[in-house]
């Protein structure tokens, strides 16, 4: 029992779906939404052009409003209208774009690569165009034209991926447009983040990066005052050599002075001692 309250409540929102399309079509009907309240049924109306939804003084809304009740069983239905932000993100705005431009005569394929450029400029993630029909000739044919990233299978193409439908009748029949789009900012489950990994460097490494980083970073009044200190050095170095040589030199001047004051006195040979001693005699004589 429970299953077929779905499938009833399911079939509701499909057949209110197809009569807000099938009235809003000139005002770029994006699609809808039907929220229960305590006060009644709120239905979200999404349009690119909200003021054909309108209408003048509200007259569109009230007979949405009056039909929805009295042909679609809604208890109390309130309308709201709200715009579409991005018109070429909504596939059903812009499969029934396409519809209107093949409708004028344009070939399908300049067609469906003019769409693929608007969605995938607004920043979708990946889209496909489906046109399907008599596209070539006489025999029925599908052109499927794709770009950017999109998902087809699993729970990622329900949640994250948005389709629109329409038809346009043509002289050779009649051709389906179907509009798949994927989002910009979704997060797919595959997606994998690399998290770099910040390593320490050792305390050592990091004593001498700072004693190095000081050895370089010398203010340039440092650097001129090194030329005065080293001559300031060589200086002193030059009058301690020539110290060093005057009193080498005095030292030695001295020592060679002093044999000359010790000098003893030369001993008289033999020969003078008897000459002496010759001319004492005679003296002694008288």
């Amino acid at each position: 029992m429970i299953e077929k309250d779905f499938v009833t409540e399911g079939l509701k929102r499909t057949r209110i779906d197809e009569y807000l399309e099938s009235e809003l079509e000139r005002a770029g009907y994006g699609g809808m939404e039907v929220q229960l309240t305590p006060l009644g049924t709120m239905v979200v109306v999404y349009a690119e052009r909200p003021g054909m939804v309108i209408g003048r003084g509200g007259k569109t809304v009230r007979n949405i409003t009056q039909t929805l009740k009295s042909n679609y069983g809604l208890e109390n239905p309130q309308v709201e209208v709200k715009e579409v932000d991005v018109p070429e993100l909504n596939p059903k705005i812009m499969a029934h774009k396409i519809a209107a431009m093949l409708q004028r005569g344009m070939h399908f394929r300049r067609v469906a690569y003019t769409a693929l450029r608007r969605i995938m400029g607004a920043g979708a993630q990946g889209v496909e165009v489906t046109i399907s029909g008599k596209i070539r000739g006489a025999r029925s044919a599908t052109a499927k034209f794709n770009d950017g990233y999109l998902k087809k299978c699993g729970e990622p193409s329900t949640r994250f991926v948005r389709s629109g439908f329409a038809t346009v009748q043509l002289k050779p029949g009649v051709l389906g447009i179907y509009v798949r789009i994927m989002p910009p900012g979704m997060v797919l489950p595959d997606k994998v983040d690399i998290i770099k990994v910040e390593t320490e460097e050792p305390e050592v490494e990091a004593v001498i990066e700072t004693v190095e980083t000081e050895e370089v970073e010398e203010s340039p009044e440092e650097v001129e005052e090194k030329p005065s200190a080293i001559s300031e050095e060589v200086e002193e170095e030059a009058a301690e050599e020539t110290s060093e040589i005057e009193d080498t030199t005095s030292e030695e001047s001295e020592k060679s002075e002093e044999p000359e004051a010790q000098e003893e006195p030369e001993e008289t040979s033999e020969d003078e001692e008897d000459t002496k001693e010759a001319q004492e005699e005679p003296e002694k004589t008288e």
